[in-house]
């Protein structure tokens, strides 16, 4: 059984890996004033940020869905991990060597699963890598030279080979300690009669990465006439590899892609290759699968839905580039960016373009040209005879359906008023009648309950967002004064604990109405006041977080933790006005509790009683007005 990872080596990890340096490797992320970092939240679809990251306490909150947490807890979310395979994974990136309660010092067989899954590919890709000097490699190294691929090419893009005996890989990776069962998880090799082989032979080879940089799986090409395999092998579904969820080239591409705001879509390794080596970095390809729904949300992490964000897609001129072109635009709807295609001249693909005509022209290939919609529509159009009437009736049928599925109504008539000009109708009014009839009809059947939505921001296309799930625990009403000092008082005790302590620590639970506002305020004693945060603030807010009771009251820790304050000017005078306004508000509350049950009792109250109630009253007055006259002097 695993260790118990030392907490000192946690707190260690947690110190040296910055969460936005983290964060920023699967999303953009922009300033969002007061120190904080927002960007498009990666747990649920969303229009505009409500994701929000704070660097200086090690945390992230989503306004949207309420996730929350440290560095750890985001890898744990978005890559599906344990806490532990976090630990290890973010402690190799920082060099940290990891102690165990039990166990000494991280062996092999205490690793997580994808962690060792994902070893296991590093050390392939690097023995691929070492192949591809070797003499049997000789038809691979020839396969790049003929496509404009020297060895620095291949190097920067960590292209191999892999040899076509049986099992080359498979024991060199049980001579690095890994275990005939994760050879066989990884995908890295295959039953044979006799054991283990690889499975991939004598095929050159190109390792896929995830967003965070981590080798996942392999694209392997045909080399030879006697390899009956397709023309390429992609590693099978595995706990780390899902083919419609991973994009080659985005490690290399997603810094461009975000800081340009435009990503370009082409078919294959070569093509991500011929496109970065002429300058085109924001060049990624999908693995062996259509481009759909998932990449979609990739790419849009990145590029934050901005006005500017475009997506063009390059595909051949051929029937199958067609079909793909109306793939893609059918899911071109659940991007806020716009869509263009980019079709070479005699369907060349980029690899191809680059060796003929130079790295100019595939630069000039990328450049927006011709809408998604235009080309599928004309597409659509061009399978039918628009010389006679039957005919433009039949194609308008089909391409309306198309453009009836378009959610934003001023961009749906835009649109109904091109296709007319396609189709060759003069009476524009009729085709955009038409569309609306076709849509209407969609949302009578169930297609789209809500009707047409306002147009985005940018004019674009409405993409459909999924609304996040309400948050458990008890409703706030935060337009209650109360409510709102109480939630700034927690706010300043999380985030600047300097200008609250040591005061704060003196309130009560009781002191908060809202039970979740007292709840925060628990934890905050058990992990030994706010006085704590003077001095090491993540550890502080780290012990916040472990004192929570549940995950509701986590989430409204890591909410209150980067929420941006309602003051301007956050200084020792708010930090009193807060303070002094919750106590007063309790103080109060108190005098007319008393008050009530003095009222209720009426004469039948002992007289000793009496005079002690009557005594609390007095001195809670004198209190409330001593606050009122000193403010956070009279605490």
């Amino acid at each position: 059984m695993a260790g118990r990872i030392n907490d000192d080596d946690v707190k260690a990890v947690r110190d040296a890996v910055p969460i936005d340096a983290v964060v920023s490797e699967y999303l953009q992320l922009r300033n969002a004033g007061g120190g904080n970092l927002k960007g498009l939240c990666p747990f649920h679809d969303e229009k505009s940020p409500s994701f929000q990251v704070s660097p200086s306490k090690g945390l992230f909150h989503c306004f949207g869905c309420q996730e929350g947490g440290d560095t750890i807890a985001f890898v744990q979310k978005i890559d599906h991990l344990t806490f532990a395979e976090v630990v290890e994974r973010l402690a190799a990136k920082a060099g940290i060597t990891l102690r165990y309660e039990e166990g000494g010092y991280n062996p092999s067989h205490q690793r997580g699963e994808r962690i060792r899954l994902v070893e296991a590919h590093k050390a392939a890709a690097q023995f691929y890598v070492d192949q591809l000097n070797g003499p049997e490699a000789e038809i691979g190294r020839k396969f790049l030279a003929d496509r404009g691929f020297d060895q620095a090419a291949a190097a920067h893009f960590g292209v191999g080979y892999s040899p076509a005996g049986w099992d080359h890989l498979t024991r060199f990776l049980r001579g690095k300690g890994f275990s005939d069962k994760e050879l066989i998880t990884s995908g890295l090799s295959q039953d044979g009669r006799r054991g283990p082989i690889d499975r991939f032979r004598g095929r050159l080879m190109w390792p896929i990465r995830d967003t965070a940089g981590d080798v996942v799986g392999f694209g392997a090409r045909r080399l030879r006439d006697d390899d009956n395999g397709p023309k390429y092998l992609n590693t099978p579904e595995t706990p780390i590899y899902k083919k419609s969820q991973v994009l080659y080239g985005i490690d290399l591409a997603k810094k461009d892609i975000a800081k340009s705001s435009r990503a370009v879509v082409v078919e294959g390794y070569t093509d991500v290759m011929a496109c970065h080596l002429a300058g085109v970095t924001t060049a990624i390809a999908t693995c062996g699968t259509a481009f759909g729904g998932d990449h979609i949300k990739i790419l849009r992490r990145l590029l934050m839905d901005n006005g500017s964000a475009r997506v063009i897609f390059t595909f051949d001129g051929d029937a199958a580039g067609q079909k793909a072109a109306l793939r893609a635009f059918e899911d071109d709807q659940k991007f806020a960016a716009e869509t263009y295609i980019a079709i070479a001249p005699d369907n060349m693909d980029p690899c191809d373009l680059r060796l003929l005509k130079g790295d100019d022209a595939v630069r000039d290939l990328v450049e927006p040209r011709t809408p998604l919609f235009e080309f599928a529509l004309r597409q659509i159009v061009a399978r039918y005879d628009l010389e006679t009437p039957a005919g433009r009736a039949a194609a308008l049928d089909e391409a309306a359906a198309v453009v009836a599925k378009i959610k934003t109504g001023s961009i749906q008539r835009e649109v109904a008023v091109q296709l007319a000009g396609f189709v060759g109708i003069l009476d524009q009014e009729y085709v955009v009648h038409r569309v609306n009839q076709l849509a209407q009809w969609a949302r009578g059947r169930g297609g789209d309950r809500r009707g047409p939505a306002p147009a985005s921001r940018n004019g674009g296309r409405h993409q459909q967002v999924q609304a996040p799930p309400v948050p458990s625990g008890p409703a706030l009403n935060l337009r209650s004064p109360a409510h709102r000092t109480e939630r700034e008082l927690l706010k300043l005790a999380l985030q600047r604990p300097e200008l609250v302590s040591p005061a704060f620590d003196a309130y009560g639970a009781d002191e908060f109405t809202a039970p979740p506002y007292a709840a925060v305020r628990q934890c905050v004693a058990e992990a030994g006041g706010a006085e704590q945060g003077l001095g090491d603030s993540r550890e502080y807010l780290v012990r916040v977080l472990d004192a929570t009771p549940n995950e509701t009251v986590r989430k409204l820790v890591t909410e209150l933790a980067v929420e941006v304050f309602i003051g301007k000017n956050i200084d020792e005078t708010y930090a009193g006005e807060q303070l002094v306004h919750v106590r007063l508000r309790a103080v109060d509350r108190r005098i007319n509790d008393v008050q009530s049950s003095l009222a209720r009792l009426g004469s039948n109250v002992a007289p000793d009683h009496l005079a002690a109630a009557q005594n609390e009253v007095w001195v809670l007055q004198q209190y409330a007005q001593s606050l009122r006259s000193h403010g956070a002097d009279a605490l």
